[in-house]
């Protein structure tokens, strides 16, 4: 039995599903040759934002990375889940990370959407401007 077939079931929790989802995402941007910074990044306070994944690309690119995960496709999947207010979220708690460096590097924000067993990878999927 899966993990989505044991939520179903009430037997794995969505924190459960979501690290799982976390988990696959970072293997796959791995194998794509990016490597680990941190992970779960959240902004001190409430109302804050937080980035699942913060990664080093092979040309020097910092990488902030939204994973997704979705049952099903209904309502838009794990895609359309990723508004403009989220969008506004994430950049903030990016610009927070960013305080800790003198120069601010090349920076990227992408999404990575899992379905079931397919990670689909959206390099470039919004940008500072979001929201």
């Amino acid at each position: 039995m899966g993990f989505l077939e044991k939520w179903r079931q009430g037997g794995v929790s969505t924190r459960v599903l979501g690290a799982a989802a976390e988990d696959r995402a970072l293997a796959h941007l791995q194998q794509a040759g990016l490597r680990l910074v941190q992970r779960n990044y959240r902004t001190p306070g409430r109302g804050g934002g937080e980035i699942d994944l913060i990664l080093h690309a092979p040309d020097g690119t910092l990488v902030f990375v939204e994973v997704r995960s979705r049952a099903s496709a209904a309502y838009g999947g794990a895609g359309a889940s990723i508004g403009a207010a989220k969008q506004r979220r994430i950049v903030f708690a990016a610009q927070h990370y960013l305080l800790r460096y003198a120069s601010t590097p090349p920076c990227r924000f992408d999404a990575v959407l899992v379905h079931g067993e397919q990670v689909q990878w959206l390099p470039g999927a919004f940008d500072l401007g979001a929201g």
